[in-house]
């Protein structure tokens, strides 16, 4: 593991290990866990890590293993109906109740402390947050590495099924915690017949033969694709800025006292509902740090650990051992790209000017605004010849930065390209694009994404966004403003800014069929004109006016 992840902290303690303790739920059911801990006399804070995923690789040697060796105790326990343990998985359900019954176990165990601290990653991170959203007072401080806060965020996106996400938590829910070689064999199962399930006519229930098995909880998840449905209630932990006024007169005061660190990455497929949650917890006063990397949903636990490791454990010393020696002097630290540098910010987003870039016809994109709303470009997309995805946040093994050139070169793509710099650029926050955009069938997709071009002509996605178009009955023009994440990233002098549009991106979301029918279930396929007016524009977060 040293040999692997430079950089890490030598070890204080060597670790001990109980495994297989049966903790009970809430209703009874047994969870198991395992106990690391340090081979030293003397008084030490605990961590519990929850996790659906197992208790063997990464979890034993990632956080049971370093963290014992650091002067933790640490429970790794696995959710119930996982790795084990009794009762039936539910995705969020049980979480809160689940952890509120093994902090009462704790309480009797003669080598805990009282002082209680949660780390962990992706799932992880969600039963923390459960956790923390009625705290025990032993819970000093939560570490939520790219994680959950809002399940229907992660499966949907305006409605449409973020496709590849769900069948990727498939697999995971599924086996990983089944073990190492199962969940292997399940993911190269998935990798195979992916485009062969995502074509398919209709869509629903072909996945199943990539997945080897369905999981108890899809069809549900596929049958409330309304956010406000009564399915998805309790679900999010993530309170919308809309309803923060009238809840959080009822939210726990207590809530806001414990500590909790936010690590993401630009190209991390939760990394939205993390600067959501870091701000919400930044205006209720709760003191929060953030930490953004140039990371994937997988790579931050991979090349990015040492780093991560070293910011979790800075974090958990300061509130647990009463040690703020290892904490930065800032809130924020952000990975910046373009010129790979790391920038320490007092808060996010920074402050920064909303400049627009408007579309020309010829491809071009300039900050002068239009005079009129006419026409500028115009597209066909054929869902039976669906635009594909490329990187992006996601969580596949494709995700990430890419080469979007052969994308670009397909009809169905648009792109506007600013002039080469003449300075630097700097982009620091969030980024949205405003479409003035009209189509021939009212029924249509759009996605949109910001892309760096050097002066080689390569074209690199920084970040994107995606919303379903709802035109009024009877038109076919709309007005919609797409978010299109956050960034930090630096424009070099010489390279250009550009704008991508397209119709969709499969199979990242689900194509849309162009005739009003479920995605899931259509078996017939319309093609769609979506034309882009002049009064259209790019908004970027940027420090001043571009030259």
């Amino acid at each position: 593991m040293r040999a692997t992840w430079r950089g890490l902290p030598a070890k204080q303690h060597e670790a001990g290990w109980e495994p297989g303790l049966v903790v009970p739920g809430s209703d009874g059911s047994p969870l198991l866990t395992d106990h690391y801990f340090p081979r030293t006399q003397g008084d030490f804070p605990t961590l519990l890590v929850r996790s659906p995923y197992g208790r063997g690789l990464p979890w034993s040697p990632q956080y049971g293993l370093l963290f014992a060796e650091q002067g933790f105790h640490v429970l790794l326990q696995s959710c119930r109906g996982t790795g084990g343990s009794g009762g039936v998985f539910d995705l969020w359900r049980n979480e809160a109740a689940d952890g509120l019954a093994t902090v009462s176990w704790l309480r009797e165990q003669p080598w805990f402390n009282g002082t209680l601290g949660t780390v962990g990653p992706s799932y992880l991170g969600y039963v923390q947050e459960a956790l923390a959203s009625d705290p025990p007072p032993e819970l000093k401080a939560i570490v939520v590495q790219v994680g959950l806060h809002d399940p229907y965020a992660l499966l949907y996106a305006d409605g449409a099924l973020r496709l590849e996400n769900t069948l990727a938590v498939a697999v995971g829910m599924q086996y990983q915690h089944q073990g190492m070689a199962p969940f292997l064999r399940a993911t190269l199962r998935l990798r195979r017949r992916l485009r062969h399930v995502t074509t398919e006519q209709p869509l629903r229930g072909a996945y199943v033969s990539a997945l080897g098995d369905e999981p108890p909880w899809l069809e549900e998840v596929l049958t409330h694709p309304d956010a406000e449905d009564a399915y998805w209630h309790g679900a999010s932990l993530v309170q919308s800025r809309e309803s923060r006024e009238s809840r959080e007169s009822r939210e726990s005061a207590e809530r806001l006292r414990v500590p909790t660190a936010l690590i993401t990455g630009w190209y991390e497929a939760l990394a939205d509902q993390t600067l959501e949650q870091h701000g919400r917890l930044r205006q209720a006063g709760c003191e929060t740090t953030l930490l953004v990397g140039p990371w994937t949903h997988t790579s931050a636990l991979q090349r990015g650990w040492p780093q991560v490791f070293a910011e979790s454990l800075a974090w958990l010393r300061a509130h647990l051992c009463a040690d703020p020696s290892g904490l930065r002097p800032t809130a924020v630290r952000v990975h910046v790209g373009g010129d790979t540098s790391w920038r320490d910010l007092d808060h996010w987003p920074p402050v920064t000017a909303a400049t627009p870039w408007y579309p020309l016809t010829g491809g071009h994109l300039t900050h002068h605004a239009p005079t009129d709303s006419a026409p500028v470009a115009a597209l066909r997309y054929d869902p039976a010849d669906p635009t594909p995805s490329l990187g992006g946040p996601t969580l596949s093994g494709t995700a990430g930065p890419r080469d979007n050139r052969a994308l670009e070169a397909r009809d169905d793509v648009l792109t506007f390209t600013g002039p080469p710099l003449t300075e630097p650029l700097d982009i620091l926050g969030p980024v949205s694009a405003r479409l003035a955009i009209s189509t021939d069938t009212g029924y249509a997709d759009v996605f949109t994404r910001l892309c760096d071009v050097d002066p080689q002509g390569r074209s690199v996605n920084l970040c994107d966004g995606f919303r379903r178009l709802r035109t009024a009955e009877g038109a076919s023009s709309a007005q919609i403003t797409v978010p299109m994440s956050s960034t930090a990233h630096r424009f070099p002098a010489g390279h250009r800014i550009r704008w991508q549009i397209s119709g969709g991106a499969h199979p990242r979301y689900t194509r849309n069929p162009g005739t009003g029918e479920s995605p899931l279930d259509a078996t017939t396929w319309m093609p769609v004109h979506l034309t882009l007016h002049a009064d259209s524009a790019l908004v970027l977060p940027t420090g001043s006016e571009p030259t």
